[in-house]
């Protein structure tokens, strides 16, 4: 794993455990204002946070942009191998966190016998941020008691884990739920909410790819899969129901319009907006008004 930080200090002795493929350490740490963080690793791994952080901590993958690419951590939070992750602290506080280093292998060999090769994979790749951690909680504690001080087998602490990931991945309740090369509903409500998340503009592929934890050349299979449509093609038409809802419920020009929406000029709406909805934005306006 490939990891910095500045402004962390840890104030007790990190406590840890290695289990078969994993390794589980309880961290308790001091963040200053304006600390940072950069992690990477080549298996996946989790974090769980005992106290609330979400309005001290922002994360970002996106090469620490935090200005525009940035959303709160949350309790707890799935990270697929290979997903960088940038922190950045807004205010001081104390933390306390565990912190589980798993093997791909050994979460595959957990996850394939229950929901198959293909779910379990699809699984892996997926990122999961929450912040209503429920049970989870009370497993994490069992689990830093076997780390801080073992009592028992090996095997009850490689239960907890696998009862924290069980209930943290993003796994399907049904076998068909998740079809082989399409993304599920969780991830296209991710990709929605991005798409709506003011500033954004046209996102890339790659930056929709990293949102759901896929590589872009897969990601761009999948979605045309998913969708029936492009990632180009369903941004537009996104931006043309922006464009809709605007038209009909203010009285701004098509100018501000295509401004506020960040298409080039008036021109490029209306071009892009005829291609879709059959009609120019003004004749569209005319039609619901009438109506």
């Amino acid at each position: 794993m490939t990891w910095r930080t500045e402004g962390i200090r840890v104030t007790d002795p990190v406590k840890w455990r290695c289990l078969d493929g994993l390794m589980g350490a309880f961290w308790e740490a001091e963040c200053l204002t304006g600390a940072s963080g950069y992690y990477l690793a080549d298996d996946p791994r989790i974090m769980f946070f005992f106290n609330d952080v979400s309005g001290k901590v922002r994360i970002s993958n996106h090469d620490g942009d935090f200005v525009r690419q940035h959303r709160p951590m949350t309790r707890a939070i799935y990270i697929p191998a290979g997903v960088p992750l940038w922190t950045n602290v807004e205010s001081t506080h104390h933390v306390t966190h565990l912190n589980l280093h798993i093997h791909k292998d050994r979460l595959l060999r957990f996850l394939a016998p229950s929901v198959g090769r293909s779910a379990a994979l699809a699984a892996l790749r997926r990122p999961v941020e929450i912040q209503d951690v429920g049970a989870i909680e009370a497993l994490a504690k069992l689990l830093v008691g076997e780390i801080s001080a073992p009592s028992r087998h090996a095997v009850y602490a490689e239960s907890l884990v696998g009862s924290i990931v069980a209930g943290l991945l993003d796994i399907p309740e049904r076998p068909g739920d998740q079809v082989e090369g399409r993304l599920t509903q969780g991830q296209m409500n991710k990709l929605t909410l991005r798409a709506n998340t003011p500033g954004n503009g046209r996102l890339s592929v790659a930056e929709m790819a990293d949102a759901v934890g896929l590589s872009e050349s897969w990601f761009s299979t999948v979605f045309k899969q998913t969708t029936g449509k492009t990632p180009l093609q369903w941004q537009l038409e996104r931006r043309v129901e922006s464009a809709k809802r605007l038209l009909a419920e203010t009285d701004l020009s098509v100018a501000n319009i295509a401004a506020q929406l960040e298409f080039s000029d008036q021109a490029h709406l209306t071009k892009v907006f005829r291609h879709v909805a059959g009609e120019t934005p003004a004749a569209w306006r005319r039609i619901q008004q009438v109506r």
